[in-house]
């Protein structure tokens, strides 16, 4: 996994794409869940894609070695991989990142977006998103699930804007 798919807290996730897909395919062992050729194919462009893909790139890049490839094909394996919390989406650009310790619970983490270079990165702070939990039941809201995601420049093209400059 690249850094513009980063995480704030590095001690506690897979580092690079095969050990990523390693760890998948030993959480699914453990949960006995089916990881078909197809779901780790799609993990695997994923994890290596180093930022965030669209379901239609991805598509492009199965089609490579799945003729049979088409849009349902993808999306249930995106389903697939989201449900068991082994990706995550991010809504507000419909685009897909692996999650940086796949071997535990889903999880809900908030999202830095750079509108720049499309780079995210996972802010792993269980304290904003315990608050916005906490903040909504005591206004009687129930919440079932949490998509917190911030836009703006990451600190790489913030530096090269300002060398520019």
């Amino acid at each position: 996994m690249s850094t513009s798919t980063a995480c704030t807290d590095p001690q506690h996730h897979v580092h690079d794409g095969d050990g990523f897909v390693h760890e998948v395919e030993r959480a699914c062992e453990q949960r006995g869940l089916r990881l078909t050729p197809i779901r780790a194919h799609a993990l695997r462009l994923i994890a290596d894609a180093g930022r965030p893909m669209k379901a239609y790139d991805l598509l492009d890049q199965m089609k490579a070695t799945h003729d049979a490839a088409a849009p349902p094909t993808i999306y249930r394996a995106l389903d697939f991989l989201l449900e068991h919390g082994f990706i995550h989406k991010l809504a507000s650009i419909n685009a897909f990142v692996g999650c940086h310790h796949p071997g535990a619970a889903q999880h809900a983490v908030p999202f830095l977006i750079c509108d720049t270079c499309q780079s995210a990165t996972e802010l792993e702070d269980e304290r904003i998103v315990d608050l916005l939990e906490a903040r909504a039941r005591a206004l009687g809201f129930v919440p079932q699930a949490q998509t917190l995601e911030v836009h703006g420049m990451c600190a790489n093209c913030v530096e090269a804007k300002a060398v520019k400059a």
